[in-house]
């Protein structure tokens, strides 16, 4: 069976070793080694990459208690060199240590204990057995993990038998009953666990809780350990100051002032909404001098498909007319009565509107269609005055 550097060794990067076995599978390529440091995806964490004698390693898992690495090609030796992705097993490993480290301070605060846990490649979550948590016992949560941060405990692992697993103080018994691994924080807990993990508190960096949310019977929080977390709060840092360049105001002020601006936009719409309706008075009076039999067709050169149709809903509402109207920048058109007509809109549509390329539907009383080109609109519309008027 393959020697587990990443247990014995977790900063091990680069090794030698062996490959004994190598082998072919559905187009794909796989190979187990004497030694690996590379990590297999499991309890949450993701597998680790890198490359094996130059080969990018694709994946790596566990089938039948031996680790399996999946790689691009074979090598041409059985003799490799091999090399983490460091950066991405150096962050797996603060945000596994993290959790373990949150997960402690949620049930040393509020009984919470955790449910799950994931590590993905934008942030890791817990989900812990609570019904909410509200922002000051997040920001307590948050104060509390990070002091046990600057506290540099020590971070240890090793395997107990079932006899020494029963000494242990464990939230959560393990699954397995052979080769239990524990992985302890000096004065915090003992977790059973066979991820990787640094060898202090100190190493996780920082821990910066980004949200909550509610799920069924729990609490899932959102978080990011170490480097993720200076660069996300760089890429924030980065926006705030982009905001507050717009607004030509200190950073501590543009909250205010996206207030102020969020007050003015909803008093621009309202304004804008009622020289529109003060428009469209105007408009449809306008409009119905033209109508011929209580039929009105029109084109709009310039005017949106919903301020079309809000147009239409208008004049169909206070007028007994069969209106067809058209929007030529989006090329759709709206067919509407007020419910006085015996003419079924959405049948009209649905029996003729694929003859001249155009795809729509409607009830009774309107219907709307939309068509690949102002040629094909014009045409459906003349077929539709001349049917229907």
């Amino acid at each position: 069976m393959t020697e587990k550097i990443y247990y014995s060794s977790p900063y091990t990067a680069e090794w030698k070793t062996t490959i004994v076995e190598a082998f072919e599978k559905d187009g794909k390529f796989f190979v187990v080694l004497e030694g690996t440091s590379f990590y297999p995806t499991g309890g949450g964490q993701p597998n680790d990459t890198g490359t094996i004698n130059g080969i990018n390693v694709l994946d790596v898992f566990i089938e039948n208690d031996e680790v399996i690495h999946q790689l691009e090609r074979l090598p041409g030796t059985s003799s490799v060199n091999c090399e983490l992705d460091w950066d991405r097993r150096f962050d797996h490993m603060q945000h596994h240590t993290g959790q373990h480290l949150l997960s402690a301070v949620c049930y040393s605060l509020y009984d919470a204990r955790t449910i799950s846990f994931h590590l993905g490649t934008d942030y890791a979550t817990i989900d812990i057995e609570m019904d909410t948590l509200n922002q000051n016992q997040r920001d307590r949560i948050e104060q509390a993990v990070n002091d046990q941060i600057y506290k540099n405990r020590m971070v240890h692992t090793y395997f107990v038998t079932q006899e020494e697993l029963q000494q242990l103080s464990l939230l959560k018994l393990p699954k397995v009953t052979e080769n239990i691994r524990i992985v302890e924080i000096d004065g915090i807990e003992y977790n059973a666990c066979g991820g990787t993990h640094v060898a202090s508190t100190a190493e996780i960096g920082i821990i910066k809780l980004l949200k909550a949310e509610k799920q069924k019977g729990a609490v899932r929080l959102y978080f990011k350990c170490g480097q993720r977390a200076l660069l996300d709060y760089n890429e924030s840092l980065k926006i705030l100051g982009n905001i507050s360049a717009k607004f030509n105001t200190s950073r501590i002020e543009v909250l205010n002032r996206l207030e102020r601006w969020e007050a003015d936009q909803i008093e621009m719409e309202a304004e804008m909404k009622r020289l529109k309706d003060e428009n469209n008075s105007y408009l449809a009076k306008e409009l119905v001098t033209h109508a011929k039999n209580n039929n009105l067709t029109y084109v709009f050169e310039g005017k949106s498909f919903e301020d079309t149709k809000e147009l239409a809903i208008k004049m169909a509402n206070e007028n007994d007319l069969l209106l067809l109207f058209a929007a030529i920048p989006e090329n759709r058109i709206i067919l509407m009565h007020n419910g006085t007509k015996e003419i079924s809109c959405g049948t009209f549509f649905k029996e003729n509107l694929k003859t001249f390329n155009g795809k729509g539907g409607g009830s009774d009383k309107s219907a709307q269609a939309g068509f690949s080109t102002t040629e094909d609109m014009k045409r459906f519309m003349e077929f539709t005055r001349a049917n229907l008027y």
